[in-house]
């Protein structure tokens, strides 16, 4: 049974030159890590906390446990298919080929979106800094970076993606350090205590998870370990161990930062700008050098750590769809000599230019969209893990193939059923033409069948 997984898993035209398998276990743990990026909670921190009645910290744990279920479902996936394409490719094998298109279409809504948000909080935080720069200019430089890191290799991007996480940890501890002996020395009538996790008098669990679904934003990344598949050295089961050490990891990482925050600011209605709410708490601790290194350690992890690697994983998608005949097939083409899928990554570089342009004012919006594909596709996996394991397969294993892939199904969907009102016309939007194109694919290869007959 296991060698007829494997056998059908493999990816269609193996015999030509694919991705290069150079990527270590730890090269993987650390590219999910800069995907999700350690310090993200400071650009969303104000709008987090507001949310959730004070309880940020709460809202980032319940995030990372529905997280965590996904990790899983995630794991048992790219043991069964450890093949790039992440959720088209589990869907499309685990359940069948149109489940499969309309999982990969979704995910693209998270994937080709998520650099330009990131592109555009960046060069919007850049250019408060220096405003005689225009934010388009940010925008290109960010984008001719990565594109170029990317085409060079993944190996290239593995060595940069180390220095990058570094740096972030340096500067996250940096921040706790001085926020711990800032809480110790009562500044601005601090003092240890639980209410960033629970506060009886403020605690709503509708309010708090509607924190949850702008907090899950942070989280997203993990899953990008799973389009390397084809480049891990080690085996389909390095990418699940992976994205579960990642993601909690990354979590864990998120509570403590946004614990201590809070406590530093206890009074979450007095942020007079909720969007650089962390910033002011970084100047109250350490000063005007704290809130400068804090915000600049946003701008570059997501404008060039966070998007390096979240352009790196779409390119992929594109490539798998692409060589499965779902997409132009120009797009699954390698470079000869790096082995990268050059034409996604370009063609992903151009589509961030446009984005930027039409969503420059509107990152509401452009974060709504996100939110929607990324958590629908997850729950287009935990049903692939069902259906493949407990329907295809019959197994026994009740616990690891049908408990914990249903409690992701759940409590993603509980997420899911709290995002706003626009994520949720934005993203049906999208997939009523990911179901029309779906359409037309099946015509086109009827009418093609017919004529060959």
């Amino acid at each position: 049974m296991a060698l007829k997984a494997a056998q059908s898993s493999l990816p269609p035209n193996s015999g030509k030159p694919g991705l290069k398998r150079s990527l270590s276990f730890w090269d993987l743990l650390i590219y999910g890590m800069v995907f999700m990026v350690p310090i993200a909670p400071f650009g969303i921190y104000g709008v987090v906390a507001q949310g959730s009645n004070g309880m940020v910290a709460l809202a980032y744990l319940i995030g990372m446990a529905g997280m965590i279920f996904t990790a899983f479902s995630y794991a048992r996936m790219s043991e069964a298919f450890p093949i790039a394409g992440s959720v088209y490719a589990y869907a499309q094998r685990g359940i069948n080929e149109s489940v499969g298109f309309i999982a990969g279409w979704l995910i693209l809504l998270d994937y080709v979106f998520i650099p330009s948000l990131l592109y555009l909080v960046s060069a919007a935080a850049l250019s408060d800094v220096v405003p005689q720069v225009p934010m388009l200019v940010w925008v290109v430089a960010f984008i001719a970076i990565n594109t170029l890191i990317n085409i060079l290799g993944i190996e290239f991007t593995a060595k940069a993606n180390k220095i990058i996480v570094v740096i972030e940890l340096i500067i996250l501890a940096i921040f706790i350090t001085v926020g711990v002996l800032a809480i110790v020395k009562g500044v601005n009538g601090a003092e240890f205590n639980i209410k960033p996790l629970y506060d009886e008098s403020k605690f709503s669990m509708s309010v708090v998870m509607g924190a949850v679904s702008i907090a899950v934003l942070s989280f997203l990344g993990f899953d990008g370990i799973s389009t390397l598949a084809e480049e891990s050295k080690e085996g389909s089961k390095a990418i699940g161990k992976a994205c579960v050490y990642a993601l909690l990891t990354v979590g864990i990482l998120f509570i403590i930062q946004t614990w201590v925050a809070a406590l530093i600011w206890p009074d979450y209605e007095t942020f007079k700008n909720p969007d650089v709410a962390f910033y002011q708490v970084a100047e109250v601790v350490g000063g005007p050098w704290l809130k400068m290194l804090t915000l600049l350690a946003t701008v570059f992890s997501w404008g060039i750590a966070n998007a390096l690697v979240a352009q790196a994983a779409i390119s992929r998608i594109l490539y798998s769809m692409a060589r499965d005949r779902k997409l132009p097939v120009f797009l699954a083409k390698i470079h000869p000599k790096y082995n990268t899928p050059y034409t996604s990554t370009i063609v992903i570089a151009v589509i961030s230019i446009i984005v930027t342009f039409f969503f420059s004012s509107q990152l509401d919006k452009l974060a709504s969209v996100v939110n929607f594909g990324a958590l629908s596709s997850f729950l287009f996996l935990h049903l692939s893990v069902i259906n493949y394991y407990m329907g295809k397969q019959k197994s026994r294993d009740y616990v690891r193939h049908l408990i914990l892939p249903l409690i992701g199904f759940i409590i993603i969907g509980y997420v899911w059923f709290n995002l706003d009102p626009l994520s949720k016309q934005l993203g049906f939007s999208w997939l009523g033409i990911g179901i029309l194109y779906l359409l037309f694919l099946k015509i086109k290869k009827r009418d093609m069948s017919l004529d060959i007959e």
